[in-house]
């Protein structure tokens, strides 16, 4: 079900060459791009009207407006089981306690007597936020998008999730009820490549973002690569993985349970165990069959998923190797299964999140672990950060100098700017001093 790269015996490679005998999913952003472009355009142009006849092309929809009333969104609050509504209110709770305490405050440098940097934090104005609504409802995600948004300050915030053929056109119910328990009130049943186009450009009902985030399909990923430098955004995810770094003291059952729940989401999720023993390794191979034919979407995600070239054990010498490899990887989730797995969690380099030890399991960070589960995927954990407060805010410099602390350092300013034959920066420091500067 679930192939193996041996990489043990040889010295392993470096950089790119060890990257590349890494299993990775398929991911052509560059390809979906042009296929996006026309219906970003075509948003651009038509505004809602487009979105309504994309609605019907791609959702099998009929609309006769995109914005969802708030009376749909007040219902779907009132009928959410009342052990999903507590379930989700904790994960919001538990969500804001750490995101609280990611907002920067402004500090002051000194720099000289009378010269002072200021760096203040700004929340940009407005976020399109989008959630998932193809093979999954990811009510989680409007909450991993939403907290750290409210945390930073936004003022304006909207929604968009796609519309759904057995809610009357509406985003899900669980979806819906989810942004009354945040307090967002303007929700669009709006999906794919056309929800960032209405949020990037504006329409007749939604007024144009500044940012926006969240996880979507291929198209929306694409669209966000559109659309960038227009606009702020997350990061571009592509398919959901999961890592596991295990020796023989991790539980085959465990490691099992948890590639299957990665595997879950899509056919092209990447599950990926690497180790140093090949005991757990066979023991991993065998609890995987029991445990797949147990659950849910067997045959149209998981098989796909651990059978496909995403996905593989990845025998290694030893503990270092291991190591090399997941930071080579750089993977969305990554799991720590050994002994003195908290150390073994601080020498780790490139990730989006590190779950340790036996008992957080990547389930708990997509729930109610109170970190983010909007993550980098397809190695970008080399140089991004999963969604966080930080995300949404701004650093501005405020520069202050009296004129003696510029008169002290003008003379720097002005040979610096000849060095770089920008004479008109100098005659700026020399014109308030009548073009005379202290120390030449």
């Amino acid at each position: 079900m679930i192939s193996r790269i041996d990489l043990r015996g040889d010295a392993l490679p470096e950089g790119p060459a060890l990257r590349a005998l890494l299993p990775r999913a398929d991911f052509d952003v560059a390809a979906a791009l042009e296929k996006v472009r026309p219906i970003c355009e075509d948003v651009h142009h038509r505004g809602d009207a487009a979105l309504i006849e994309y609605a019907e092309k791609f959702d099998g929809v009929g609309l006769t407006q995109v914005r969802v009333p708030a009376a749909a969104i007040a219902d779907a609050l009132t009928g959410l089981d009342p052990l999903v509504r507590e379930a989700l209110e904790e994960s919001i709770r538990r969500a804001r306690v750490v995101h609280r305490e990611q907002r920067r405050a402004p500090h002051t440098t000194q720099v000289v007597p009378g010269g002072t940097v200021t760096e203040k934090w700004v929340p940009v104005e407005r976020v399109g936020l989008y959630a998932p609504g193809g093979r999954s409802v990811y009510p989680s995600s409007v909450i991993m998008n939403a907290v750290p948004a409210q945390e930073a300050g936004v003022e304006s915030m909207a929604l968009a999730s796609p519309p759904q053929s057995d809610f009357d056109g509406l985003p899900h119910p669980t979806i819906l009820a989810a942004c009354a328990l945040l307090g967002i009130d303007e929700v669009y049943a709006v999906g794919g490549a056309q929800a960032v186009a209405m949020f990037a450009y504006g329409t007749e009902t939604c007024a144009p973002a500044n940012m926006v985030t969240g996880p979507g399909n291929i198209w929306v990923a694409a669209a966000k690569r559109y659309f960038t430098g227009r606009i702020g955004i997350d990061t571009e995810a592509g398919p959901t993985e999961i890592a596991v770094l295990a020796d023989d003291t991790a539980d085959a059952v465990h490691v099992a349970s948890d590639l299957i729940s990665q595997a879950e989401h899509d056919p092209l999720a990447a599950a990926v165990l690497v180790t140093d023993s090949v005991a757990l390794a066979d023991a991993v191979a065998k609890e995987l069959e029991p445990q797949v034919a147990a659950t849910k979407h067997v045959e149209d995600r998981i098989v796909p998923a651990l059978s496909g070239r995403q996905s593989a054990i990845v025998l290694v010498d030893g503990l270092d190797e291991g190591l090399r490899v997941v930071d080579a990887y750089g993977a969305e989730h990554l799991e720590i299964q050994t002994a003195d797995a908290a150390a073994v969690a601080e020498r780790v380099k490139n990730a989006g999140a590190i779950f340790v030890g036996p008992w957080a399991p990547v389930s708990l960070g997509d729930y109610c672990a109170g970190s983010n589960h909007v993550l980098p995927t397809g190695g970008c954990a080399c140089h991004s950060s999963g969604l966080s407060v930080q995300s949404f805010l701004r650093g501005i410099h405020i520069v202050d100098y009296t004129r003696d602390a510029l008169a002290d350092v003008a003379h720097h300013v002005v040979t610096l700017a000849e060095a770089e034959d920008l004479p008109a920066h100098g005659a700026a420091v020399k014109a308030r001093f009548g073009w005379k500067v202290p120390g030449q």
